[in-house]
């Protein structure tokens, strides 16, 4: 097995499709009325109202996610999560990754192509990762890893909970590397472990 820790940005902050996926996915399941108590609770309805288009604090992000257990419970919240999950996998396919690029990817072996979609994840980790680590271990199994996860930081949990990012993973993997992968959570900090990993197989 190889380790590799890849490159994360210290600026505490994320990408803006923490939030503005998180609201399209609240919206559709739930309604705006929904939204508007979600986004209040947190103290980002402007966020709700002008989406935002830049990088984020990672502390609104957190605020968000927590708002969002509070307002529908765990369980409800983890559905709109992994919908957020889903649609930002999409976004990124649709507008960060070049046409090109995933031509490539879905021409590998699946290993090779996980090896090469998680190269250029790393490059860009600190959008999603903000002030955490992220880690790939090439097993198998293969395992993503996050440290110091900022959306888990005063959160406890009885489950994992960090759905956006599987949902993310997964929609990446399969669109790129196999159908039928899954990605799963093993271990989460809100549940008391030292870190947020995630196992990725396909058949």
């Amino acid at each position: 097995m190889s380790a590799a820790v890849l490159p994360v940005d210290l600026r505490a902050r994320i990408g803006p499709n923490a939030i503005t996926r998180v609201a399209e996915a609240l919206q559709a399941r739930a309604g705006e009325a929904a939204a508007v108590s979600v986004f209040s609770r947190a103290g980002l309805l402007s966020h709700l109202s002008q989406p935002p288009q830049h990088m984020v604090d990672e502390a609104d992000v957190l605020s968000l996610h927590m708002a969002l257990r509070a307002t529908l419970g765990t369980e409800e919240a983890e559905v709109v999560a992994g919908d957020a999950g889903r649609r930002t996998g999409d976004y990124l396919l649709a507008h960060r990754i070049p046409r090109l690029a995933q031509v490539i990817l879905k021409l590998l072996p699946a290993p090779l192509a996980a090896r090469a979609l998680l190269a250029a994840v790393g490059k860009h980790a600190w959008t999603f990762a903000g002030s955490g680590t992220f880690a790939v271990e090439f097993g198998p199994p293969l395992l993503l890893t996050l440290h110091n996860n900022p959306l888990c930081r005063g959160v406890s949990l009885p489950d994992p909970g960090c759905m956006f990012y599987a949902a993310t993973f997964e929609r990446l993997f399969q669109e790129l590397v196999h159908p039928m992968a899954k990605v799963v959570e093993i271990s989460c900090e809100a549940c008391g472990d030292d870190c947020c990993q995630f196992d990725v197989r396909w058949p």
